[in-house]
């Protein structure tokens, strides 16, 4: 499959454009870039427009802010492209819909690159924690990223913070764990430290009568916290025991090539990832459910 790429950041170059040109079944086009400065500098094949790298490509792999990904991901779906994109899905709830719908719409496959989803150390987490007899969880990231480093300087991620950076990584998977998020008891958020100490309800494994009681779990993120590396825990406990994600081991180039095994071949027989668009969807209603929480607890 062709793919090319948008973004010319640190994510794009360090992760994207490798893993792309390494796998055996991609044909890499090359990339394209807001800033042209930015694209001509990187060593890889640059188109002059968004509209030229669509032409020569099948599938579109997106390395951008969430508001940019939320314009040119239903532009290249109008086309027929299939997409890889990143999380937050979009800047916005309305937004995010949009490119899922449109999407669907024209028969685009999609596939949002939540990285620790394709870690095999998550999988097993997973895989012991589905079915269990769990009554609550927790999950905390930690990280200094903005504090120093290669993406201290990018303005969306100081802008959204941890909630926007990790927090759809953390989300994904303690709901992946416990149960679909259906609400946000509470939520906390400490500027000074980009801290966030969130609880969320999870609703009642299916089959379950509705009078059993909701799952419960708290999260804890930070992306200014002066630690190295980061810290990654995800929790679960109940009448089955526990069940822990302590690691994350894997890096993203190894997560990147797992994650296109599995696009290339949702793309070949027509069918729809776990972390599909829809997916981001969900994530997307989780992020902004838990910031009306915290305006509502600042008010």
């Amino acid at each position: 499959m062709r793919i090319g790429l948008v973004g010319a950041g640190p994510w794009a170059i360090h992760t994207h454009a490798p893993a792309l040109a390494a796998h055996p079944g991609v044909q890499f086009t090359g990339l394209w870039a807001r800033r042209p400065d930015a694209a001509s500098g990187t060593g890889i094949r640059a188109f002059d427009s968004f509209s030229a790298l669509l032409d020569e490509s099948d599938a579109v792999a997106f390395a951008v802010p969430p508001a940019i990904q939320a314009t040119l991901a239903p532009l290249a779906a109008q086309r027929g492209k299939h997409l890889i994109l990143e999380k937050p899905l979009a800047d916005t709830m309305d937004a995010a819909r949009h490119i899922a719908e449109i999407a669907s719409e024209h028969g685009s496959r999609t596939i949002m690159f939540l990285t620790r989803r394709f870690a095999p150390e998550t999988r097993l987490f997973l895989d012991q924690a589905q079915g269990g007899d769990w009554s609550a969880g927790d999950a905390m990231w930690l990280s200094g990223a903005l504090l120093g480093g290669p993406f201290a300087a990018s303005q969306w991620r100081r802008d959204g913070g941890a909630l926007h950076d990790v927090g759809p990584h953390v989300i994904d998977v303690i709901d992946a764990a416990l149960g679909h998020i259906d609400g946000v008891l509470s939520a906390h958020h400490e500027p000074r430290t980009d801290t966030w100490m969130l609880t969320l309800s999870h609703r009642p494994p299916p089959g379950e009568p509705e009078s059993y009681p909701s799952r419960l779990s708290s999260l804890t993120l930070s992306m200014r916290t002066p630690v190295q590396p980061s810290r990654l825990r995800v929790t679960v406990h109940g009448q089955s025991g526990v069940a822990e994600l302590s690691t994350r081991e894997t890096s993203p180039l190894d997560c990147y090539q797992t994650m296109l095994d599995e696009f290339l071949e949702s793309c070949a027989l027509r069918t729809e990832h776990a972390c599909s668009a829809t997916r981001g969807v969900h994530l997307q209603w989780v992020i902004e459910a838990i910031l009306r929480a915290t305006e509502q607890r600042n008010n």
